[in-house]
């Protein structure tokens, strides 16, 4: 499509997804507001199940919410559904090619779908399939593609009728890091010689990064929502990791005589303290605990989220919350 977009790319008031499950009423999106400016890389940061698929899927007029608004590239996900669809790309979670059909066919049957002349999609094949580094395989079946290769296939399909906003719902989940940073070298090239707007979710914190500003979501809320950088700076703490003898016992003389509070995440002691490398000398001589290993970090991701959320995202994917001193510092 080439008329531009007028305001936001993304605009979103109040949207709410609730779900009834017999008697249970779930409700998996709790009123969560968004503005994305064209042009922006989006990211969509939380764990699994905390509602990013689930609005994405409002927000690509999949399913209807049960409140609020939400307008994509200036058209209303429930009024004007036909105009929003012809307006965005969208790469599934789940790999949703033909593996029988050759890559071209795979993008030649969208291009249809979307309408394009032989002449325009013959331009746009061309184009995506060079975009993704795939040109040479293009009259190669699927079934014959690496996991990586089929994830740039599904982004080039996603562009081939150019599309003003693209959604990409966990891109490189499952791939091994080295193609999961080329599938980010591809995006950023994207960025380079288009407008496109690119809304991303995603569980990984290091591809947060790349985005130019981000949400993190966790039970359905949007907790915060600002640029990385100004994420970690609102933070103002460093991290400090302790492998120890009795983490029960490292914990409470933790509070006890240096007056913070620590918890047990990913199988270590954390806790949150300004200029941690001052702090590490006194850990050792005042703790009284056999401490095997100890590192500090200045914050990151992996830290605004536990600051934000109580726990690391990674123990939100594991057995659930645990304990910790950070919860309700928002």
């Amino acid at each position: 499509m080439s008329d531009a977009v007028n305001g936001p790319a993304i605009e979103v008031t109040g949207l709410t997804k609730r779900y009834k499950t017999g008697d249970t009423v779930v409700e998996a999106v709790k009123g969560i507001d968004l503005r994305v400016e064209t042009g922006q890389t989006y990211g969509f940061l939380g764990p699994n199940g905390a509602g990013k698929s689930t609005t994405i899927e409002m927000l690509c007029t999949i399913r209807n919410p049960t409140s609020g608004t939400a307008r994509v590239a200036g058209y209303d996900v429930v009024r004007e559904r036909d105009q929003v669809r012809r307006r965005i790309g969208l790469v599934f979670q789940q790999q949703t090619l033909d593996l029988q059909l050759t890559a071209e066919q795979n993008l030649r049957f969208h291009a249809e779908l979307y309408g394009l002349s032989r002449a325009d999609a013959d331009r746009r094949i061309d184009e995506v399939l060079e975009m993704v580094a795939l040109a040479d395989r293009r009259s190669d079946t699927v079934q014959k593609f690496s996991g990586g290769m089929k994830r740039r296939l599904e982004i080039a399909r996603g562009l081939v009728h150019a599309p003003q906003v693209l959604f990409l719902d966990e891109p490189t989940i499952g791939l091994d890091p080295q193609t999961r940073a080329a599938i980010w070298a591809y995006l950023h090239d994207l960025r380079r010689t288009t407008e496109i707007t690119v809304f991303v979710t995603t569980h990984y914190m290091d591809e947060a990064e790349h985005c130019d500003r981000i949400a993190i979501m966790d039970n359905g809320e949007v907790v915060v929502e600002d640029t990385p950088e100004a994420l970690k700076s609102s933070i103002g703490t460093d991290r400090i990791a302790l492998r120890t003898d009795d983490d029960e016992l490292a914990i409470a003389r933790i509070r006890e005589r240096l007056g913070v509070e620590a918890g047990v995440h990913e199988g270590q002691v954390t806790l949150a303290v300004a200029e941690g490398a001052q702090v590490v000398p006194r850990l050792f001589t005042e703790l009284g605990v056999g401490i095997r290993s100890v590192t500090v970090t200045r914050p990151s991701l992996d830290d605004v989220f536990l600051t934000y959320t109580g726990r690391t995202i990674r123990d939100s994917e594991g057995a659930g919350p645990a304990g910790s001193p950070f919860a309700g510092r928002r």
